[in-house]
């Protein structure tokens, strides 16, 4: 089969690999479509500490599948899933038997893997997973939507870190595809208002078509409002300062986007006991992937305008170069 190896930091390449066979308890998936995303440029630049190398990226994708390994039909579920069923794929390895596992924070397990960020996974044309990771997606999904249900998940699961949102101010940052998931999620909680801050003009036009409120493309624009809640969803520190910056007194801030492990903002403690500021964050995925393919099922989320036509592996450096430069706001690769 074709795959993209990234043999070390810096090397990328197409290449001819062996076919994966399905061991115990795994299903063979024709990968149908992977998106691209942050942590997928991280592993290209070795920025992504759990990567070995070499290694075939993708975590966020949707597949057919085509073969069951040994002991997989007889595994609790799998009766509803057959050869040509279309799925998407939870990446998560929990090790199940470390503290955070037990406590049930199995993305903070102290052994995290994931398909595609600690193994191959999903830019290639199949991949072998267990069986307990698929999703079955209901009629009328595509594998495109259904590459969608990773990056929801990761979304529903900062949403529940935030907590409630009902009748309350908020400002996000970033109109790329995670901050354009909370948003949707946000108006569906409840809040009275969004606003939505990002530099890419095009972007805020479809976060005004997804229900922000207002935008703006700096946060100096918005002429010192102060919010009772703010969501980073870029990673850069500056934008996390900024939202601290906006937050009103009984204030919440959720760190949603990655930043670099180096990177500091500064927070007065005075502020955080005084104004009773709460500041959490949200690690990938945590038992969502259901709800997600629920809310898209039944359009409560619209993903639509976020999608263009995916890219072919022969393009895969194009389609990293476009992530790179914010143009559009979510791009795939069909296999």
């Amino acid at each position: 089969m074709r795959a993209i190896v990234v043999e070390k930091p810096g090397q990328v390449e197409l290449r001819e690999v062996p076919d994966p066979s399905p061991g115990r308890g795994q299903v063979l998936v024709r990968v149908s479509c992977c998106g691209i995303c942050g942590t997928d440029l991280h592993i290209v630049a070795g920025e992504f500490p759990p990567t070995p190398y070499p290694i075939t990226p993708g975590h966020e994708f949707a597949g057919e599948i085509i073969a069951f390994g040994p002991g997989a039909r007889e595994t609790p579920g799998a009766a509803e899933l057959d050869e040509g069923s279309l799925v998407a794929v939870d990446p998560s390895l929990f090790c199940g038997i470390c503290q955070p596992c037990r406590a049930g924070h199995g993305n903070l397990c102290q052994n995290w893997g994931a398909i595609g960020d600690t193994i191959d996974g999903a830019f290639a044309e199949f991949v072998a997973v267990p069986v307990t990771s698929l999703y079955g997606l209901p009629e009328g999904f595509d594998g495109q939507r259904g590459a969608m249900v990773e990056p929801l998940s990761c979304a529903i699961h900062g949403l529940k870190r935030l907590g409630p949102v009902l009748g309350e101010r908020a400002v996000l940052f970033g109109a790329g595809t995670m901050g354009l998931l909370l948003l949707q999620l946000m108006l569906r909680a409840g809040a009275s208002e969004v606003t939505v801050v990002d530099r890419a003009i095009e972007r805020l036009e479809v976060a005004r078509r997804l229900g922000a409120s207002s935008t703006a493309s700096d946060a100096s624009a918005l002429n010192g409002a102060r919010y009772e809640v703010a969501v980073d969803a870029t990673g850069a520190p500056g934008a996390v300062q900024a939202a601290l910056g906006l937050l009103d007194r009984g204030g919440r801030l959720l760190v949603f986007g990655v930043a670099p492990a180096e990177a500091s903002v500064s927070v007065s403690p005075f502020r955080i006991y005084n104004d009773e500021l709460t500041i959490v964050g949200s690690m990938a995925v945590l038992h969502s992937f259901s709800q997600a393919v629920d809310l898209l099922a039944r359009g409560a989320v619209d993903v639509r305008p976020m999608l263009a036509e995916p890219m072919p592996l022969e393009q895969f450096e194009a389609a990293l170069e476009r992530v790179r430069s914010g143009r559009g706001v979510k791009t795939h690769v069909r296999p």
